[in-house]
């Protein structure tokens, strides 16, 4: 009489608990998408509503940024002109909307606020965007200047000077508003800690990563091979970073005891 081998059968469903943690987990990553596509859209509307502002003055900010050049903006192609008109009015609708930008890009990175926390983050977005100005207002009247003494004394007796309206305004607005968003840094990260989600320590331990980034940021805000501009903008970079480091250091005593709590 020969003996059967039985194996053990396989369940059909998993059990319960399986599937509710993995229904959990799945809704909680549709909340996510849902969240972050309502910030998007939040967004995105704030700044087609500062564009559409910026269309309507976008003519006398062009003569302003057309000052230090000093002479008429040469076009290549026919769409030129056009696409220089919109790079103003982009320009000027993210000068506009940053404060809604922000405070959507804070909800989002920052869940589970409280109340109080909350208050906190719209209190400051009144400062965010007057160091959002100040950034700009540096770029404009502190780095601008000599970065286009520079390139315009450049080798003169080689090189004369002809800029196109892409490649001057893609320039000068890009470092005025990249600049314009690092001025904002250091009080974004006073508010963090004082949600008790940033130490002094931490930023002073990453030193040589700030150094390391400044020299990446400044690299990509003003895309030349020449030191120069890259220093003018690396400085004020590496500035507002030990300023972080102090706002932090006093935020961080206004802070709650436990980073728990903010999600409670």
């Amino acid at each position: 009489m020969t003996a059967r081998l039985r194996f053990p059968r396989l369940p059909s469903k998993l059990p319960p608990s399986v599937n509710a943690a993995d229904n959990e987990v799945r809704m909680t990553l549709l909340d996510h998408l849902d969240e972050l596509r309502k910030r998007l859209f939040r967004a995105a509307i704030a700044l087609i509503i500062g564009t559409a502002i910026g269309a309507a003055i976008a003519g006398p900010v062009l003569e302003l940024l057309n000052r230090p050049y000093g002479e008429e903006f040469i076009t290549l192609g026919p769409t030129d002109s056009v696409v220089a008109y919109f790079r103003v009015s982009l320009l000027v609708g993210g000068i506009v909307s940053i404060p809604i930008i922000t405070y959507q890009v804070l909800m989002f990175i920052l869940p589970g606020l409280t109340r109080k926390e909350k208050r906190i983050l719209l209190a400051s977005l009144p400062a965010i965007t007057l160091l959002f100005i100040i950034g700009v207002a540096f770029t404009w009247f502190i780095l601008i200047p000599p970065a286009i003494g520079f390139f315009e004394g450049f080798q003169p007796t080689i090189f004369k000077p002809q800029w196109t309206a892409e490649r001057y305004l893609g320039f000068v607005t890009a470092l005025i508003f990249w600049m314009g968003v690092a001025f904002e840094t250091p009080l974004i990260f006073f508010v963090v800690s004082i949600l008790g989600m940033v130490r002094p320590i931490m930023l002073i331990k990453n030193w040589r990563v700030a150094i390391v980034g400044s020299a990446v940021a400044a690299a990509l805000i003003t895309p030349t091979v020449d030191p120069v501009n890259m220093m003018l903008v690396m400085g004020p970079l590496l500035a507002l970073y030990t300023l972080s480091i102090g706002l932090v250091a006093i935020g961080s005593r206004l802070n709650r005891p436990a980073i728990a709590e903010i999600t409670e």
